[in-house]
């Protein structure tokens, strides 16, 4: 009997791969970071091909590491970054990068049908207000962008999905049948489920232009999907969550009114409110937490911030202020306050409350005083 399980944990800067003995310790572990793609200002994109070969190596990597072989898996689960959207055809190549769940380039796009019918046009149904994080417009951009895109689409040419969905798809041998998936939670982000459905809905296909033919399946998010295929030759795939929502299973958050708040790239705080989902008045998300099997599905809201960590990232990367994102502490500390200066990351716009997609990044008090200790120090704060 296989001892171990594996998990996918493939998030917006890296994928990490984790096995995970039935006492659940840690037994082995490896990660590596993709590349984050800025074509314009407000664009954000992954290569879709980059994150498969990355999930592969560190699958090889953490078995090697733990002197196993799939054999000693007894089933693999996925959690991933949320709402970025990968569109492929059926000999596994995207037509495009993924469009990142940062991105705002269908802010015009949100700007249109925000204007017939307000922000809050599509929320009884998906619980989600009109923004550029979700992935319907994201598919909408790719179809009327990709030359011959939507045709194609409309022929069953061409496979929409999450990272969850690009992920099954090709590790469990480009399956459409079985491998065609997506989880509840991930498909609550789409803009495209009807929440209390648990399904696509017929209306908001039509009304953002979406071909049914290019949608996954929603699955339960613990189930048998389908068997591996390659580096997990014949592990049974078996459970997927968006991260958000897997964060939330992994702290045990399973009564009413237990939550957890997660500082990643972005920061992500969510509240189990049970077997209803619960509409929001203050600008917050209300989306699926999980479903296990046949079990009715648990509902939250979430409050959701785009840019935490990827602020540090941004530090390092761009300003160099740092050569390691861990030395952003010792930076920060190097000043016993932050001279009056102050970080707005709006990168992507503002998220919860406000959903702003307009919304840009601000440093403000900056005096010659100033130094890279207070911006450190004034980013943390952020």
């Amino acid at each position: 009997m296989a001892k171990f399980v594996g998990a996918i944990d493939q998030g917006t800067t890296s994928t990490r791969f984790i096995v995970f003995d039935r006492a659940g310790a840690t037994i082995a572990s490896a990660q590596m970071e993709h590349r984050q793609i800025f074509p314009r200002p407000g664009w954000v994109e992954h290569d879709p091909d980059e994150i498969l070969r990355n999930t592969q190596t560190v699958i090889a990597r953490a078995l090697a590491g733990a002197d196993l072989t799939p054999r000693d898996l007894a089933a693999v689960g996925i959690t991933n970054q949320r709402e970025t959207t990968v569109l492929w055809d059926r000999h596994g190549m995207p037509v495009h990068n993924a469009i990142v769940w940062q991105d705002t380039r269908v802010d015009t796009l949100v700007d249109a049908y925000r204007s017939d019918g307000g922000q809050d046009r599509f929320r009884k149904q998906t619980g989600l207000p009109l923004a550029t994080y979700f992935s319907a417009l994201k598919l909408r951009w790719l179809l009327d962008h990709v030359p011959g895109a939507r045709a194609r689409a409309e022929a069953g040419e061409l496979l929409f999905g999450t990272i969850d969905s690009w992920l099954a798809w090709n590790l469990s041998g480009q399956s459409a049948k079985d491998g065609h998936i997506t989880d509840v939670t991930n498909a609550s982000r789409t803009q495209l489920m009807n929440l209390a459905t648990l399904d696509w809905d017929d209306e908001l296909l039509h009304a953002f232009e979406i071909p049914r033919a290019v949608l996954p399946r929603i699955v339960p998010s613990s189930s048998i999907y389908a068997q591996g295929r390659g580096v997990l030759e014949g592990v049974t795939l078996s459970g997927i969550l968006g991260d958000q929502q897997a964060a939330l299973v992994g702290q045990a958050c399973f009564r009413p009114g237990e939550a957890k708040n997660t500082y990643g790239t972005g920061c992500f705080l969510l509240m189990n409110t049970g077997e209803k989902p619960v509409a929001s008045t203050a600008g917050l998300l209300t989306t699926v937490a999980y479903q296990f099997g046949t079990a009715p599905a648990c509902y939250a809201l979430e409050g959701s911030i785009a840019v935490t960590g990827a602020l540090v990232q941004w530090l390092r990367d761009n300003l160099k202020l740092i050569g390691s994102s861990s030395e952003i502490e010792a930076l920060a500390a190097s000043v016993p306050d932050n001279g009056d200066v102050y970080v707005v990351p709006a990168f992507s716009g503002l998220y919860a409350p406000h959903w702003r997609a307009d919304a840009r990044g601000v440093i403000a008090g900056l005096t010659g005083f100033a130094t890279a200790g207070h911006i450190a120090r004034a980013a943390l704060e952020a």
